[in-house]
Order: C-alpha cells, then sequence, then structure tokens
C-alpha cells in the first residue's frame, strides 16, 4: 500500500513521458510495409492474409482490415492484427466507452496464445505485443498502476524473445524502442523504473533499432521509421526523417497515417504551406478511421498563417469530433488567441473560461494552457504574434513582429524573457548563430530562477549551438544548466532532450 500512495504522488511529474512512451509504440506497432517472406531466419512469418489487413490497419481503413481478417488463419499473427486494429480505433478515438471491452478482448487473445499449439518466435511476440498494446490503454485512460505492471510484463516477455531467437529483429525492433525511451526518461522516474525492474538503455535502445532498421525482415521498414522520428526528435536530424516520410507517402498516398506523419513532420519543421497543402490533400471517405488530430494541427497551421477564423473552425470541427480528454485545454487556448487576435473579444473571454473548465493537464501542452488560465497574465500581442510566425517558419515577419514590442517599468517579467527568447530563435533559424548565442545568454541573465521556460530553452539552445560548432565542454555547460531549472512548463521534453545530448558528447 505504501507503494501505490508512492505512486500516486507522484505519477502526475512522470505519468507524461510514459504516455508518450506507449502511445509512441502503440502508434507504430500496427505496421508492415511490405509483402511478407514465408519464412524468416527465426520461423514463420506473417501470412499473405494478415499481412494484407496489416496494412489496411496501418492505412486506418478498419472495415476493410476486417473483411481481410475473415480470410486469415485462426493463429498467432492474426490476434496481433486484430489487437493491433482495436488498439488503434481506441488511441484515435480516445473513446472511453471503448476502453473495457478493448482490455477485455485483450485478455481473452493472451489466453488464446497459451492455449494455442503453436509455437515459436511469432507467438512469443506477439503475446508481448498485445501486452504492450495492453498498458497503453490503461495508462491513456487512467490506469496507470495497472498499465505500468503490463509495461513490466511485456518488457521481460520481449527480451526473453530476443534472448531465445536473437535473429527475429521484430522482437528488436520494439525492445529497442522501449530500451530507448526508458533510457532517456529524466533522473527523477528512476526510483520507479527500478521498483519495477525496467532497465532502461539508451545505447542498446538505439542497438537494437538499428538491427531492425537495416537487417532484412518483415517490419525493417517500421523500424526505420521509428528510429528516423526519435533521431529527428532527440538528436537534430530532421532531413533524414522528412525524407523518409515524404518518400512513404509518394508510394502509398492512400495512406492516411503517413499522410498524418507528414503533416506533422512538416509542421515541426516550419514548413507551413507544405503542410497545409497535405492536409488538403488527406485521403478521406467513409472507410477511414476519423482522426480529428489533424484538424487541431490545421488549426495551428492557419494560426501562424494569421488565418483566424479558419483556424478557428478547424479547433471546433476537431473538438465536435474528438471524445478524448487530452488536448482539449490547447485547442481552447489557440481558439482564445484566434479570438483575441482576430479582434473578437467576447468569443476569446469564452474561450478562455472554456480553458479551466475540461480536460486533463498530463501533456505540456495543456498544462501551458492551464497555466495561462491560472497566471491572469494578459499576453503582448506583438511577442504572441512572433511566437506564432516562428513556429509557422516566417521569420522575417517575426522580426517585423517584434519590433513593435516596447518595455516598459510596469512590463511583466515572462515579457520581458520573452522578447530575447523570440529574437534569439528567430536568428538561429536564419543561420546567425552569433546574433542567437547573445540573445540566449541574455535571456538566461534576465531570468534568475524565474519559472519560465524561455531561460531553460535558451540553456538548451546554446548546447545545440556550441555541440555544432565543436565545442563540446561549453554544449556540456548548457546541457547540464538546461537540466538544472527545476519549474517550467516544458520540462519534461527539456530534460529529455539535455540527458540525451549530454549522453550522446560522452
Amino acid at each position: 500500500m505504501k507503494f501505490l500512495a508512492e505512486v500516486r504522488r507522484r505519477k502526475r511529474r512522470g505519468k507524461q513521458s510514459l504516455f508518450w512512451l506507449l502511445l509512441f509504440s502503440s502508434a507504430f506497432l500496427c505496421a508492415s510495409f511490405r509483402e511478407p517472406r514465408r519464412e524468416t531466419l527465426a520461423g514463420p512469418g506473417l501470412s499473405v492474409p494478415q499481412a494484407r489487413a496489416y496494412a489496411e490497419v496501418l492505412k486506418l481503413r478498419p472495415v476493410a482490415a476486417r473483411a481481410l481478417l475473415k480470410e486469415a488463419p485462426a493463429a498467432a499473427g492474426t490476434l496481433l492484427v486484430q489487437d493491433c486494429l482495436a488498439i488503434t480505433e481506441l488511441l484515435i478515438s480516445q473513446d472511453a466507452s471503448r476502453y473495457a471491452a478493448t482490455v477485455e478482448a485483450q485478455d481473452r487473445r493472451l489466453t488464446a496464445l497459451e492455449k494455442s499449439a503453436e509455437t515459436g518466435a511469432l507467438r512469443e511476440y506477439v503475446r508481448a505485443e498485445i501486452r504492450l498494446h495492453q498498458a497503453a490503454a490503461q495508462v491513456v485512460f487512467g490506469h496507470e498502476v495497472q498499465g505500468a505492471w503490463s509495461l513490466r510484463q511485456s518488457y521481460q516477455q520481449m527480451q526473453q524473445v530476443v534472448r531465445r531467437y536473437p535473429q527475429f529483429l521484430p522482437a528488436r525492433k520494439t525492445l529497442g524502442m522501449m530500451q530507448f525511451f526508458i533510457g532517456s526518461l529524466p533522473e527523477s522516474y528512476r526510483w520507479f523504473l527500478k521498483l519495477l525492474g525496467l532497465p532502461g538503455s539508451v545505447e542498446a535502445g538505439l542497438h537494437n533499432l538499428r538491427r531492425a532498421a537495416t537487417e532484412p525482415n518483415d517490419f525493417q521498414l517500421e523500424a526505420r521509421l521509428i528510429l528516423a522520428l526519435l533521431e529527428e526528435t532527440y538528436y537534430k536530424q530532421p532531413e533524414a526523417a522528412l525524407a523518409l516520410i515524404e518518400t512513404l507517402r509518394r508510394q502509398q498516398p492512400d495512406n492516411l497515417l503517413f499522410n498524418y506523419l507528414l503533416i506533422s513532420q512538416l509542421k515541426k519543421q516550419h514548413h507551413t504551406e507544405a503542410a497545409l497543402a497535405a492536409y488538403r490533400t488527406r485521403p478521406s471517405g467513409p472507410g477511414y478511421l476519423p482522426l480529428p488530430y489533424l484538424h487541431h494541427m490545421a488549426a495551428d497551421l492557419l494560426l501562424y498563417q494569421s488565418q483566424y477564423a479558419a483556424s478557428a473552425r478547424a479547433n471546433q470541427l476537431f473538438l465536435a469530433e474528438y471524445q478524448g480528454q487530452h488536448y482539449r485545454k490547447d485547442a481552447y487556448f489557440k481558439l482564445y488567441l484566434a479570438a483575441w487576435l482576430g479582434g473578437d473579444a467576447p468569443a476569446a473571454a469564452q474561450y478562455r473560461r472554456r480553458i479551466g473548465a475540461g480536460g486533463r493537464t498530463v501533456l505540456e501542452e495543456d498544462t501551458y494552457a492551464q497555466r495561462f488560465f491560472e497566471d491572469k497574465l494578459p499576453l503582448n500581442q506583438y511577442l504572441t504574434r512572433a511566437r506564432l510566425q516562428i513556429d509557422g517558419g516566417y521569420y522575417r515577419e517575426a522580426l517585423v513582429s517584434l519590433n513593435g514590442f516596447r518595455a516598459t517599468p510596469t512590463t511583466p517579467l515572462r515579457d520581458r524573457l520573452e522578447e530575447p527568447y523570440r529574437r534569439a530563435r528567430v536568428w538561429q533559424l536564419l543561420g546567425r548563430s552569433d546574433s542567437a548565442r547573445l540573445l540566449y545568454a541574455r535571456t538566461i541573465a534576465l531570468a534568475g530562477s524565474a519559472p519560465y521556460y524561455f531561460a531553460p530553452q535558451s540553456a538548451l539552445q546554446l548546447g545545440y549551438l556550441y555541440q555544432m560548432e565543436g565545442q563540446q565542454n561549453m554544449a556540456k555547460v548548457y546541457f547540464q544548466k538546461a537540466l538544472n531549472y527545476s519549474r517550467h512548463e516544458y520540462k519534461n521534453s527539456t530534460d529529455t532532450k539535455a540527458k540525451l545530448a549530454l549522453r550522446e558528447l560522452e
């Protein structure tokens, strides 16, 4: 009981990273990118009907997948595809009313595997995969303790598959992914991981992922995609990830998941027009699973372009279709921004109140929105426009907006920190590293211990700049400095990136 009480006391701090570990894992466990080989190095792979159904799950076409599953043999591979389809529908819809039935169906599949006369790597692999899917469902829908133990079971089972079948590369793909994410968590979560017996390792995780990504196996392209996304997010290698996803999108224009990943990467890399073009040409129709989050991304992209009415319509569509509790506060915050910047004060006030009325604060975007609601500090229009323009890749326009900002003796510290930080971001993205370094250093000096993200993010970016220039000692100083800030909105993601950067330098 003491253990459970301690988990509940601390889980709010650690839940976000575990949520994303499991959600990210499940998003890609349902992927088969080519026709299967009949035999792998460690035993039989998927049958042709199973692989074709898998491909339809990947395209987010559940009706087509279920039709193909009727032709598939009653075996481990079929159970895997069925579970991939169920967990995909649950996590994309975020429909809490489907949670209990999904978990019960997972238990039935696991029982069927235990009773099956089938043997070999695929059966053991499927068992561990279904358990990981179950962990994802449990964590996302608020059953964190059960989810943690399911994660532990999956991790240990996947380790056993790798030990017994060292040439069965799909198991290395999933084990590597879990090892990487667990190994990259900040030190404050180590107590929990030790209690669970989960020895994460960034190095071992990358090794296993790279083996699965570079050696032939039925899931090789999936491993390549996961590896590329990790390297883009944590190791500043955006070009490779974008090139791979663009290639996949060209090869499968009817694949909605690939389209989503393309929009996401283009948005992260500040290519607003291209991201909106991909959104507008996305595959659609009654056969596809609804993906409301696409509308939320589009709302951001339109906000970057100052298309406030269109942005508001996109977020309203997201909220109408979406059944989950994550991103709701962020959506109302963006609706507030669209109304406020568009000059509609009554609507802005209404949306601001809605931020505090519902949704969860597991994700950093929602935490930021809730903090804005609670702080009651008015935003500065020049700084807000500049932030949106920078996010959209409109750097020169952002400089014009920043030039309109004028600090006075009554200007809040938050705004006085944001102005040099935003200028630093512009100069960094325009390749003016000397100017960026100066402004990042100014932000850090001015911030002291203020609980805003501008100083820790400045330290992180200074670390990257010095790392790119080969000044490893200076890079280490700033990555460590980024870790030392104790309170800010983006601490989890900032700490993870700084920790991995320090590990890479060592």
